[in-house]
């Protein structure tokens, strides 16, 4: 009786280890393929509960989400033979786990040492066609995307997509560094010393030319100043000669008070003139008629 009672425990836990052994379970963010004798014979699982064969099935089983790949930097030469110290990551999932597994017999790590692979021989393919300025700012976007483009054929043939390749930093490698900052000091210097000498020869030409205006408004003031004179004097003139006309006496009388006050008048000056002299008619004629 405990003999039989012993024989279905064992029946019964065989049967629970072969059921157990004959489902697995595929999470929506796998990729599952199922391999019989090392030969794959599925591998279109969608998310859910599954069946396999116990013992000669073998279910391998890959991240279905998007993955990263950040190595370390990367010594790269530009166009110009100058070495760059290249900090990047990658964007990548697998999209054939067939092909994948093909290539890298099943180990993530391995796949992705490969994947860096490829992605260096981009990097330097794609910053050996550049000059050092088309590589860290006029044509960095540019640069990404033919990357991306260079290494995705080779990424597909073991079963990878590049989603997505940035470039985290550009910097010179530390033998050329100083060397690099010299020559951008300099070129820096040149540009200030063009700009400088620009600026002086602007400043020049402006004035220069406003001395020319200067001198044109001047000529052009005196020569308004010379014609008002002229018309001034000769207004002036047809004044006294009208005034003169209209009374010669009072006229004459009228240039010898200013003489006098002209003559005169002025403290320190010394007048030396016979008393009889016609400058002093009228302080004759009023002498005379006092007495």
């Amino acid at each position: 009786m405990n003999g039989g009672r012993s024989g279905l425990l064992i029946l019964a836990a065989i049967l629970v280890f072969v059921l157990l052994s004959s489902v697995f379970i595929v999470d929506q963010r796998e990729l599952a393929i199922k391999l019989r004798l090392g030969e794959v014979v599925k591998s279109d699982y969608g998310p859910g509960l599954k069946w396999k064969a116990p013992v000669i099935d073998t279910i391998v089983k890959f991240p279905k989400r998007i993955l990263t790949i950040s190595d370390r930097p990367e010594r790269v030469f530009t166009k110009e033979n100058e070495a760059l110290q290249v900090d990047f990551f990658v964007k990548y999932r697998i999209v054939d786990p067939v092909r994948f597994y093909t290539s890298t017999g099943g180990v993530l790590e391995n796949g992705e040492r490969r994947l860096s692979e490829i992605i260096k021989n981009a990097v330097v393919t794609e910053f050996g066609k550049r000059t050092v300025s088309e590589a860290i700012s006029v044509g960095r976007q540019e640069l990404m995307q033919d990357m991306l483009q260079t290494a995705a054929p080779t990424a597909i043939d073991i079963g990878a997509e590049l989603i997505d390749f940035r470039v985290k930093q550009v910097e010179f490698m530390d033998d050329v560094r100083e060397s690099v900052y010299r020559q951008m000091e300099s070129e820096r210097k040149r540009i200030a010393f063009e700009r400088r000498a620009e600026g002086d020869a602007e400043a020049e030409r402006i004035r220069a030319e406003a001395d020319k205006q200067s001198t044109i408004i001047r000529a052009e003031a005196n020569k308004q100043s010379q014609i008002i004179r002229g018309e001034g004097d000769a207004r002036s003139a047809e004044i006294y000669a009208t005034a003169f006309n209209r009374d010669p006496e009072f006229y004459s009388f009228y240039r010898s008070i200013n003489a006098y006050r002209n003559s005169v008048g002025t403290p320190g000056d010394i007048l030396v003139l016979d008393p009889n002299n016609e400058f002093f008619q009228y302080l004759n004629q009023s002498r005379g008629s006092d007495e």
